[in-house]
């Protein structure tokens, strides 16, 4: 009994494993000259190809990604956090008309990306690279970190999502209704809880670089 329970651990340790690594999350700093006009340009692969994720959305539990870029200086003793910038990511299934929602919220901005009936078209959206707004105000030596937290919404969480995505969200993208009180507002209060099994981290550090 002790034995197979502990082969099946092994398996699920083990797909665990193979879905981190089929995920990659990318940063790339501006080139020199841009330096202090561009910041650096993030993008993840793989997320939507994990078998559990996409059969929690296929049952019409939406995912969420949370991304997080740092802006850190190099000082002798301990670097300083300069700066950070968030945004996310949503993808949900509707069974009813067989499509997957992408949408991205920045600072309470709501954007849709789009509804697709293939997934592996939602995931070419949820891979798309972003350039982020977090720039470097001196001459010292910097670095960015990029971190992605990847998570299942809950049932209550789903209701949230699709009253946004059938009502309030479109006047927000519009400009006509404050999307404090759609998605962005929202996506702020959610527990967010998971739903068989764990939130999933990634995380990478950038090239070290100094503006001209």
């Amino acid at each position: 009994m002790h034995r197979a329970i502990a082969a099946l651990l092994l398996v699920a340790g083990a797909h665990a494993a193979l879905a981190q690594e089929a995920v990659s999350l990318e940063i790339e700093v501006a080139a020199p000259l841009e330096l202090r006009t561009a910041g650096p340009v993030v993008r993840s692969r793989g997320v939507l190809t994990d078998a559990q994720l996409r059969e929690r959305l296929a049952n019409g539990f939406p995912a969420r990604l949370h991304y997080r870029v740092e802006l850190w200086s190099i000082r002798k003793w301990f670097n300083d956090l300069e700066g950070t910038h968030d945004w996310d990511v949503v993808v949900s299934y509707d069974p009813l008309d067989k499509s997957y929602a992408v949408v991205r919220i920045v600072a309470e901005q709501v954007s849709v990306l789009g509804r697709f009936d293939r997934i592996v078209d939602a995931q070419v959206a949820v891979e798309q690279a972003r350039r982020v707004p977090l720039l470097p105000r001196r001459n010292d030596r910097y670095y960015y970190i990029a971190k992605l937290d990847v998570e299942t919404l809950s049932v209550s969480d789903l209701n949230e999502v699709e009253h946004w995505l059938r009502g309030d969200a479109n006047p927000a993208v519009r400009g006509e209704k404050n999307p404090g009180t759609a998605l962005g507002r929202g996506l702020k209060t959610l527990a967010l809880k998971l739903i068989g099994g764990e939130k999933r981290q990634y995380e990478r550090r950038s090239m070290t670089f100094s503006p001209p």
